[in-house]
């Protein structure tokens, strides 16, 4: 349920054309839905501004289809993250229109096709980077951003950054995703007058520690507009740069 379905409810009650005993009915049935092994949260739509998204991994196919069969019941975008490709093919089908975005691994399904507002700017140090990158773009285009992406553009030739910092600069926020040393956070940090989240990502070498190197690197960032999201975790930084984008003002350029 979106915010706006609730003011329809509301105003129908309002004027008349809607029982109090009906909508009453109908407010009861969509808090929660208690599916024995989950409770699908309907109103986080209207608490947070999007639907409750499906983590896949530890589900069963059965489970897995069952809470989005939930979700799609009530009309509500569905954005499955860290899905395999089998998961999505039960997904699928279930609901033939369901999208596999493969490098993101991430199920999409939506009825309506949005109009994608403001900017969001997802840039990334190499290609080894891209799949967290693109769990980012899938998750703020979910949200209805207009998302730009900019790949390989990593300190060790930054002349490559320099190239599309215009456009970066028009974005409302940046998610700006690196492994090895981290550091393309601090770098756009100080280049940007928008927030950037950083991602740090699990690529590089033994002394990277799985992430752990380029996520302290985050942390200590000079650059004042840096805040940081989990190893890996593009999923986070697109729903955050998401949240900064509604606001008004900035985006880009037609």
């Amino acid at each position: 349920m979106k915010p706006e379905d609730l003011h329809r409810l509301l105003e129908a009650v309002r004027t008349g054309s809607l029982p109090v005993d009906e909508a009453a009915e109908r407010l009861a049935a969509w808090p929660t839905a208690d599916l024995g092994f989950a409770r699908v949260d309907h109103h986080r739509s209207i608490r947070c501004g999007f639907p409750e998204v499906i983590f896949c991994p530890g589900k069963s196919a059965e489970d897995l289809v069952a809470i989005a069969g939930e979700i799609l019941s009530r009309g509500q975008p569905l954005l499955a993250t860290r899905a395999t490709e089998a998961q999505y093919g039960a997904i699928a089908a279930r609901e033939p229109g369901a999208v596999w975005h493969a490098r993101a691994r991430a199920v999409t399904f939506r009825r309506e096709a949005p109009s994608p507002v403001g900017g969001v700017a997802v840039v990334c140090a190499g290609t080894a980077d891209i799949p967290v990158a693109e769990e980012a773009r899938v998750t703020a285009e979910m949200m209805e951003a207009k998302v730009e992406t900019f790949y390989d553009v990593g300190v060790a030739g930054i002349h490559r950054l320099m190239g599309s910092l215009e456009r970066i600069r028009s974005s409302r926020a940046v998610v700006a995703v690196a492994g090895m040393e981290g550091a393309l956070a601090g770098v756009v940090g100080g280049l940007v007058s928008v927030p950037v989240i950083g991602v740090p990502t699990s690529a590089g070498y033994g002394a990277n520690f799985a992430g752990l190197s380029p996520l302290l690197t985050m942390l200590n960032a000079c650059a004042a507009g840096v805040a940081v999201v989990n190893i890996d975790n593009g999923f986070g930084a697109g729903y955050i740069a998401s949240l900064i984008n509604r606001r008004e003002g900035g985006g880009f350029p037609d």
